[in-house]
């Protein structure tokens, strides 16, 4: 096993110095070449990862851990590797696009005006159609203020309604306390009445009482 991880490890080593290699860009190099090389050792470092796996799995228990974070590390190391790759290599695509399109940009010829005048006519209709959405946006927010508005009026009405339906509940209740007073003066009134009759019933009584 000890074997095996070293030679993994190396392969790691190598292959960190064949993209050092790429990013220098020494002359006579042959950039594809050195790119499949790259990946061979990648494939070869994976390989080698999952018989270490193996391995670990087969040897002593008190060794397993140590083991198992050794080849983590590789994988790891793998990984980092393998998206490296995919980085220069999805670079050197951009690159090699923007370079044909600069090249045909370079290269194209313009010799009559049709083609300014299609380019024109797009132009126009591309402004055209802008227009038209800042129209279609003016409107929206037109209606917008309109419907706020409204509400706005909404409600001043329906403030000033419930201002007259307190002011009407306010006059309600006064009356209903006049009503009252008034009630509890007419009781009053009764009894007054009623204590006043008896009172001279008693006094007429006693009259006649005392002049027999």
């Amino acid at each position: 096993m000890e074997t095996l991880y070293h030679q993994t490890n190396k392969l790691v080593q190598e292959t960190q110095h064949l993209f050092s290699q790429l990013e220098k860009k020494p002359p006579n190099l042959d950039v594809q070449e050195v790119e499949n090389e790259i990946e061979t050792k990648i494939e070869s470092i994976n390989s080698n990862c999952d018989r270490l796996d193996i391995l670990c799995s087969k040897g002593p228990i008190t060794q397993r851990q140590n083991a198992k974070m050794r080849v983590d590390q590789l994988k790891y190391d793998s990984r980092h590797l393998s998206a490296a790759l995919n980085s220069w290599r999805q670079m050197i695509q951009r690159k090699q696009r923007e370079d044909s399109e600069r090249e045909e940009l370079l290269s194209r010829k313009f010799t009559t005006n049709d083609h300014v005048d299609i380019m024109i006519d797009h132009s126009v209709q591309y402004n055209a159609s802008l227009n038209n959405a800042t129209r279609g946006v003016d409107d929206m927010i037109q209606h917008g203020s309109g419907i706020l508005e409204n509400l706005r009026s909404q409600r001043y009405t329906i403030k000033g309604a419930h201002k007259r339906l307190v002011d009407i509940g306010n006059t309600l209740g006064l009356s209903n306390t006049t009503m009252r007073l008034i009630e509890q003066r007419a009781k009053c009134d009764g009894f007054i009445l009623v204590g006043g009759m008896l009172i001279t019933c008693l006094v007429i009584i006693l009259v006649i009482v005392y002049f027999r």
